[in-house]
């Protein structure tokens, strides 16, 4: 028996994960999954060493004050790695860690395939060189990443994008006029003090005509939340339901991550968010080389959803944003038609079972 030694430190990452594991299962039966993930891994058949809730860091600065954790949890990868014999290395996203973990497997003689790659499109485009010398093929994601990264002399492929084999987005409704308005605040704890009270305050003058819903990420804790919701009590908080609460919103607040796409492919009107600390949002507005924040607009190549940055995250712009979804009939009906121009583009249904294909494929060679 083979194992495959996966390492996904984030929420999507977990997700796309998880269906790909179940599709190579079915093609290769003999093989053992192991590593970091979460729930959804847990539940494909990968035994779990590290759980994301473990891993979830992000920005400059919050990077820093944990890097005794990060420190501590590389050494404690690398260790489980030479104790279960690792055949070959699937790195899922992640990229501050996994592209620092490419190279200890490939020392160890552990083929490296790193599915969903790190946008290096956007910053850091010198990381390349580490995926040219440690890492055997790049499965991406974005349709416009396959030329980029072939560009750049690396073995790429692009199968569509998996977010469209989750069952729930392939029989998402049509756009709604009813609903709950859905607040996705991101899925760190980082985002979520950042983002998340905004938010409330910018929902407060509609709570008496629609529900608020907070969507609660399933990697961090339901207990996270509950000062911010009971400070607003006309929220709710729907933990783990994400895409439930997708398939019944009239209208979004979401932060900049790949739920601007979740959020678009379950057809809600939406206006993007971001906003870091002051340190991270100084570094990342000089390192940062892409005209758009939204996974939306950068795969359309324009301005489709409207975002809002930085200082213009404020309880009265984002409320003025939401009277817009929520009652300005011509800009659904655009929205409406970007986003199917959006599915379009991203490839159909059947993006983990083409990946899994191209890496049983592989395998089964070595």
């Amino acid at each position: 028996m083979k194992t495959v030694y996966i390492v996904s430190g984030e929420a999507s990452g977990d997700l796309h994960a998880a269906n790909l594991v179940r599709e190579l299962k079915i093609l290769m039966p003999e093989l053992r999954f192991r590593g970091v993930g979460g729930d959804r891994m847990a539940a494909a058949g990968v035994e779990i060493f590290r759980h994301i809730r473990q891993t979830n860091f992000m920005g400059f600065a919050e990077v820093a004050a944990n890097l005794h954790k990060i420190l501590r949890l590389f050494r404690d990868v690398k260790r489980d790695v030479v104790n279960c014999r690792a055949d070959f290395a699937l790195l899922i996203d992640y990229p501050g860690f996994n592209l620092r973990m490419a190279p200890f497997f490939h020392k160890r003689g552990v083929p490296v395939y790193y599915y969903i790659a790190p946008q290096l499109w956007a910053w850091k485009k010198g990381r390349v060189k580490i995926f040219k010398k440690h890492v055997e093929r790049l499965y991406v994601i974005l349709p416009f990443e396959k030329e980029f990264f072939l560009g750049e002399g690396l073995e790429t492929e692009y199968h569509g994008h998996p977010i469209l084999d989750v069952e729930a987005v392939c029989s998402a409704a049509p756009m709604r006029q009813a609903g709950p308005i859905a607040l996705l605040p991101g899925s760190r704890p980082q985002e979520i003090r950042k983002h998340l009270p905004v938010m409330l305050e910018a929902a407060r003058p509609f709570a008496g005509q629609r529900a608020v819903v907070v969507a609660g990420a399933p990697a961090v804790a339901p207990e996270f939340y509950t000062t911010f919701v009971e400070k607003h009590r006309f929220a709710e908080l729907w933990h783990g339901r994400t895409h439930e609460l997708l398939n019944a919103a009239c209208a979004a607040l979401t932060a900049s991550g790949t739920a601007t796409l979740e959020t678009a492919l379950f057809n809600v009107p939406q206006t993007v968010c971001y906003k870091a600390g002051a340190v991270s949002y100084f570094l990342a507005k000089r390192l940062v080389k892409v005209p758009f924040i939204s996974l939306v607009n950068l795969i359309l190549g324009r301005r489709a959803v409207s975002e809002r940055i930085q200082y213009d995250v404020t309880p009265q712009i984002l409320s003025a944003e939401l009277e817009a979804l929520l009652f300005d009939s011509e800009k659904r009906r655009t929205l409406a038609d970007d986003y199917n121009e959006l599915r379009e583009l991203l490839g159909g249904v059947g993006a983990s079972l083409r990946v899994a294909e191209s890496l049983a494929g592989r395998w089964r060679q070595t």
